[in-house]
């Protein structure tokens, strides 16, 4: 298999790293303090505030687009378009990037607790 040098980057992680640089077919790898794989973004700390942060953006967006263009707002059809493509935004991969600290769980709340008139 065949990598590719421009996709590829290090992420130093740990106090006391020694942030070795490496090569790939003699060209050095850049480093990188954030790198995003399967959609949750890392950083060299494993601190998931960016995530949560964007997770919590993009949702709000959505739900801003369902508030815009939906003119009833009776739970029987909000409800459903909030399931479908709210939540599964501040959903995904929860198991791993969510409940870190008081105020990542304040910020996704906050989403759910939005009024929508």
């Amino acid at each position: 298999m065949k990598f590719s040098r421009a996709k590829c980057k290090v992420l130093h992680m740990g106090q006391n790293n020694p942030k070795h640089k490496y090569r790939l077919h003699g060209e050095w790898i850049e480093s990188s303090p954030e790198e995003k794989d399967f959609g949750v973004l890392v950083d060299k700390k494993l601190n998931m505030t960016q995530q949560c942060a964007l997770a919590a953006q993009k949702a709000n967006c959505i739900l801003g687009c369902i508030t815009r263009s939906v003119t009833s707002r009776l739970r029987e059809g909000i409800l459903p378009l909030y399931s479908t493509l709210v939540r599964p935004h501040l959903e995904y991969c929860i198991q791993l990037w969510g409940s870190q600290y008081k105020k990542h769980l304040d910020l996704l709340e906050q989403v759910q607790r939005r009024p929508q008139s």
